[in-house]
């Protein structure tokens, strides 16, 4: 029995738009920045990243100014949750999704291991089986 496999995807090149986040992320100094390709994974965007902050006013802080960014350059976020609470903010930036978290609400969640691509298992072989001996030797 074969799996399917996955379909093959072309090399992974930073867009415009991830560039614009990765170096609004960077100005701010958020920690722990993660790009995770998901194209094939989902439709709804081609890259996620994550970051996070030291605090709630620095997690704000750096969705603000990614929002700032996207917004300079001609590009409108659909939509932005959390900005509130401050915990885990996630900006919608149509082709790429940004969450910016508090390292505890990263911790607890563990988005990377769920949108992270899973590692080739080794196959296995089939083992010969050897032929059943009779009770009668």
């Amino acid at each position: 029995m074969t799996t399917p496999a996955r379909p093959r995807r072309a090399p992974r090149r930073n867009s415009v738009l991830e560039k614009l986040v990765l170096e609004a992320l960077d100005e701010m100094k958020a920690v722990n920045i993660k790009l995770l390709d998901v194209r094939g994974l989902t439709d709804i965007a081609d890259a996620m990243i994550v970051a996070s902050g030291n605090s709630d006013r620095h997690v704000r802080a750096i969705a603000e100014r990614v929002i700032e960014k996207a917004r300079d350059s001609g590009r409108r976020p659909f939509g932005v949750e959390g900005q509130r609470d401050g915990e885990w903010v996630l900006v919608d930036l149509q082709d790429v999704l940004l969450h910016v978290m508090l390292p505890r609400v990263r911790e607890f969640y563990g988005l990377e291991q769920l949108w992270e691509a899973p590692a080739p298992r080794a196959r296995r072989t089939a083992r010969p089986r050897s032929a059943p001996q009779s009770a009668a030797q």
